[in-house]
């Protein structure tokens, strides 16, 4: 163990897989170093295989030699008895000791991003931490899926405009954490499976597919009140039991209040 740490050569969070491969490997996504205690079942290969679409380089303790080997690498390389593995991302990130819900001027955006006042709601009903997995579909200027990076969440953004892509990856790299992105629509099938998803516009394509994959949480933001319905049955079809909140949240200004921007929010939880 304590070679690994050496290899590092930063601070490191040391999970146990016999706590859950899911949480591992959440952890692994979004923290630049790791070290993996291995358990009966986990190995150099599940956890290899389980960050597909992250660049990470693993370090393996196999029978007191520590290997270097791509993720890749690990899932077809022969282990005679490995012991822990050292995920390490290329960059450290930073660890969030400032708060959440920070300025919409935090981020670049194209248009304007989910008010702080509604991000911090969305953000307590998707409850980010360290070891869950949230996807941020239809995620805009990423502002929602940075937040829960800095709140220790594996984060993986989803978002088909190219340009915002460009200023999802700006926004996390100026916020010190990791999100993977993907310039696609949303293809469930592709992505290891979520904890908790917030959907950043009430499409019902995209909260009928982000409603399929039976996350514990799925959190909806919409403008339009004709998407209200639509996407409040489409999770109730799903299996989730749905509630929401409309939200007019208007500044203080030096002459009054700001105009403000309704936005509605349907949140849908299993048990």
């Amino acid at each position: 163990m304590q070679a690994l740490q050496d290899t590092a050569g930063r601070p490191v969070e040391i999970v146990d897989a016999a706590d859950g491969l899911r949480p591992a490997l959440n952890v692994c996504r979004a923290r630049s170093a790791v070290i993996v205690k291995l358990a009966e079942g986990i190995g150099p290969a599940e956890i290899g295989a389980g960050l597909a679409g992250w660049r990470r380089t693993l370090t393996v303790s196999d029978a007191g030699e520590l290997i270097t080997v791509d993720p890749r690498d690990a899932v077809t390389r022969r282990w005679t008895s490995p012991d822990a593995v050292l995920c390490l991302a290329d960059n450290e990130f930073l660890q969030s000791n400032d708060g959440w819900a920070l300025p919409d001027d935090s981020f670049a955006s194209r248009t304007h991003v989910l008010g702080a006042e509604v991000r911090a709601f969305v953000l307590a009903r998707l409850a980010p931490r360290p070891g869950v997995l949230v996807w941020d579909v239809l995620a805009g200027s990423g502002a929602v899926g940075v937040e829960c990076a800095r709140l220790g969440a594996a984060v993986i953004a989803v978002e088909p405009d190219p340009v915002q892509c460009v200023r999802i990856i700006a926004n996390a790299s100026a916020h010190g954490v990791d999100v993977r992105v993907e310039e696609a629509e949303l293809d469930a099938p592709s992505l290891p499976r979520p904890d908790a998803v917030f959907v950043g516009r009430g499409e019902i394509t995209a909260v009928k597919a982000s409603a399929a994959v039976s996350a514990r949480r799925v959190v909806v933001a919409t403008e339009s009140v004709d998407e209200i319905v639509p996407a409040r049955d489409a999770l109730q079809a799903a299996g989730y039991e749905v509630e929401g909140v409309h939200w007019t949240a208007s500044r203080l200004l030096d002459s009054g209040f700001a105009p403000a921007v309704p936005v509605t929010v349907l949140w849908g939880s299993k048990k």
